[in-house]
């Protein structure tokens, strides 16, 4: 591996774990009702460098990642424009919760994804990321993010969302 893209995948490899992180806190906020802009926005940053960086990657062939990469960043382009141009007015504030939840998904998909590559155990589990283990781990994920993104979409409209600045 060249220093160039080992210091790409040490630097992508660095927002990744920065943005999942984050994003605990920010879908837990969504979860409470509540919701930061000072941990919303260091989200959307690190979420959106994330999966641009992935694309800096030399690309062979299309994979899996690069499909996630450009879906999440539909859907964070979606976010922003529910923040900045719709004002989280209407169904725009549940767009954008749903938005900031997805975007957590799918870090967390990516991140259960490289687990199964990188951790031998995990690896002797689902060599080629079709088997049982790794599909039930990615549909526990979802249903997990599914109801994260309800109850916090259900919290901000039953009393609004606390915290919330266009």
């Amino acid at each position: 591996m060249s220093m160039g893209l080992a210091l790409l995948t040490l630097f992508h490899t660095a927002l990744s774990i920065v943005a999942l992180l984050i994003g605990i806190v920010v879908v837990a906020d969504l979860m409470q009702g509540t919701t930061v802009p000072r941990w919303n926005r260091p989200f959307l940053i690190t979420a959106i460098a994330t999966s641009l960086t992935g694309f800096f990657f030399p690309i062979t062939q299309i994979l899996p990642s690069h499909i996630v990469g450009g879906v999440a960043l539909v859907v964070l382009a979606g976010t922003l424009l529910a923040q900045f141009t719709f004002g989280l007015r209407g169904a725009f504030r549940s767009l954008y919760i749903a938005g900031l939840v997805a975007s957590e998904f799918f870090l967390t998909f990516v991140l259960v994804a490289q687990l199964y590559l990188r951790v031998p155990g995990l690896h002797a589990l689902a060599p080629t990321g079709s088997e049982p283990a790794f599909g039930i781990t990615q549909l526990v994920v979802l249903l997990f993010f599914v109801y994260a993104g309800f109850v916090a979409v259900r919290r901000a409209r039953s009393g609004g969302m606390v915290g919330v600045h266009a």
